[in-house]
């Protein structure tokens, strides 16, 4: 399996040098999603355990998807779901056709053997990216979302994006899939969670701002490295990168923690704002720098 991972990765080099030199065409698009998709599909008939387990995965997240439909159904009304719906739908599929191209990246980073399970460390995340195309859902179809619901869907994505790293770790599971998907969901939900509250009046626009620039960057960056320099970049996690992380989830709870709580929160809240945006900026800059040469096409 470590010699046809070596020739995947050496394929996706050649595809995407094709794909420059061709100038971005439309034919030379169509030829690099096929040739991607049939690598996927070689892939996952090669390790039928793994695409089990993908198709488990899907089939795990289609019934709680279906659940949270019918739960928006009782308690808000068959119009606002299908309000919703349509986005919602579009993410969740979107999410699993995402895990599957990215099988191959499943990998143990020293063995580079493909693991046979997506892992529960993937399913956490991808619960985490559930809440986010929850979120989306409800903005693209115009529908206003309760505080109280943005909180549960932020605890939801706090212990979600703590538990993934902690149990990747502990079954030994760290893959660049891993790292790959953990960075799409992170963007997905703090944007999509970011976008409510400023609808809502309860963020300030400079703060938004900082937040979809944080996340917004470092993935322009790799798509450009990726897709113009034919080489792969991942921001992984780093110190300032965790401070800067509860820092936003800091200032995410003072926002949205009950009226009862808000002269306590009022006094903190300007002051961690302004400390949580100089996090924000720092910690994506110092990725940004440690990443230069591959930015500038350098070896």
């Amino acid at each position: 399996m470590q010699q046809s991972i070596s020739d995947n990765s050496q394929q996706v080099v050649e595809l995407l040098t094709t794909l420059r030199q061709q100038r971005f065409s439309p034919p030379a698009w169509w030829h690099f999603l096929k040739r991607c998709w049939d690598m996927s599909c070689a892939t996952a008939n090669a390790n039928l355990a793994l695409n089990r387990s993908w198709l488990y995965d899907t089939i795990l997240m289609t019934i709680l998807t279906v659940c949270i439909l019918m739960i928006t159904c009782i308690f808000e009304g068959p119009e606002i779901m299908v309000r919703l719906l349509p986005g919602f739908l579009f993410c969740m599929l979107w999410q699993q056709s995402d895990l599957f191209w990215h099988l191959g990246l499943h990998y143990h980073p020293q063995t580079r053997q493909l693991f046979q399970s997506v892992g529960m460390a993937n399913i956490l995340t991808g619960m985490r990216g559930m809440s986010a195309s929850f979120l989306i859902g409800r903005l693209t179809g115009g529908v206003s979302t309760p505080s109280s619901l943005v909180l549960f869907l932020l605890l939801i994505g706090v212990v979600t994006d703590v538990l993934d790293g902690q149990v990747a770790r502990y079954t030994k599971t760290q893959s660049k899939l891993g790292q790959i998907i953990d960075s799409e969901t992170d963007f997905c939900f703090y944007t999509a969670l970011t976008m409510i509250l400023v609808q809502s009046g309860m963020l300030p626009l400079w703060f938004a701002v900082t937040i979809v620039l944080r996340f917004l960057l470092p993935f322009l960056a790799t798509v450009v490295c990726y897709f113009i320099f034919a080489r792969s970049i991942l921001f992984g996690s780093t110190l300032w990168g965790k401070y800067a992380g509860i820092a936003l989830c800091m200032s995410f709870f003072f926002v949205l923690i009950p009226p009862q709580f808000t002269p306590i929160t009022h006094i903190y809240a300007l002051p961690l704002l302004i400390i949580t945006t100089a996090l924000l900026i720092i910690a994506p800059s110092i990725q940004l720098i440690k990443n230069k040469d591959a930015l500038y096409g350098l070896e």
